[in-house]
């Protein structure tokens, strides 16, 4: 990343307002294109926006979609991205990745997030041999154990390899509410860098348990479909209108505001992952991530209004 959590930086942070001294701690920081960022293991900062490849980088290899989502990853680069999450699992999608970054001359911003999946076939590190030379990487920031799988032998295998500096981070990941209280368990008893789980505002079971807990163990924290899987925001965007308070209290224009906002000012994520195939929808994605933010009052009252309508 290039920004480093240092105490120069923290300094600037008391700037950012009512929204900044709501999510502290952890800490949030505007880059210099407004994108706002929160500290990872390391010392690092992560913008609150990433990049989510399920479903829309899987397009096999046709060279028209895979330049499309090289736009796609361009303009997220552009306004201030950080983590492009994929998986084995998702087809095409590191493959489209390796093309994307190859076009785009690999931008230094982009935080790479792979997954080691059992079903994949191979060991821990063949899998992650493989998808380097499929992304085109020399080696990953995150790797993180998809769903769980064989988590135990898979997870050992990272932690060396993390040791051994051939990648950054480790972690776990979860979705749809799934293995919560198995969840819950390896982070008390081993040591994770990130946590992958679902969250978004119709969602909101791991507010209990695992996101204090993550906030405890100093875990960073990323947030899948973000969007319930598109149709959350597809039936919000067909039926209703952003209302008038949000849009004045949050900044909140667009139900992409509205939904990430009130994501990614929980005090204990660090990260959503959008995904999307459209470069328009994409820049939508990146402007949520920008002040002002929603404080506790106003989230409880974005809840209150879904639930409402």
């Amino acid at each position: 990343m290039s920004i480093r959590y240092t105490r120069r930086n923290a300094l600037k942070i008391f700037g950012i307002g009512m929204a900044g001294a709501w999510l502290a701690p952890p800490l949030v920081l505007a880059g210099s294109n407004g994108m706002l960022k929160k500290p990872i293991p390391g010392g690092d900062l992560l913008p609150v926006i990433g990049l989510g490849t399920w479903r829309t980088f899987n397009v096999g290899t046709d060279e028209q979609l895979m330049d499309a989502r090289a736009e796609v990853v361009r303009a997220f680069s552009e306004h201030g991205g950080g983590m492009v999450d994929s998986s084995p699992m998702y087809g095409s999608a590191p493959d489209v990745m390796g093309h994307a970054l190859d076009k785009l001359g690999h931008p230094d911003n982009i935080y790479s997030a792979e997954k080691v999946w059992s079903p994949a076939g191979g060991s821990t590190r063949e899998q992650i041999d493989d998808l380097a030379k499929r992304w085109r990487v020399d080696h990953f920031d995150l790797v993180q154990v998809h769903n769980l799988t064989d988590w135990r032998d898979h997870l050992e295998v990272l932690k060396q390899m993390k040791a051994d500096g051939q990648i950054r981070h480790v972690g776990i990941t979860t979705s749809h509410g799934r293995r919560h209280g198995q969840f819950e368990e390896i982070m008390k008893n081993h040591e994770l860098d990130f946590i992958q789980l679902t969250y978004n505002i119709t969602h909101r079971q791991v507010e209990d348990r695992l996101l204090p807990m993550a906030r405890e163990k100093g875990i960073a924290v990323i947030a899948n479909r973000p969007y319930d899987g598109g149709s959350l925001i597809r039936n919000l965007k067909r039926r209703h209108e952003v209302p008038e308070w949000a849009k004045e209290e949050c900044g909140c224009t667009t139900w992409a505001d509205f939904l990430l906002k009130f994501i990614v000012s929980h005090p204990a994520i660090t990260c959503a992952i959008p995904a999307t195939s459209r470069v328009e929808h994409l820049e939508e994605n990146m402007r949520a991530g920008h002040e002002p933010m929603p404080d506790q009052d106003a989230r409880r009252r974005m809840i209150e209004h879904i639930e409402s309508l």
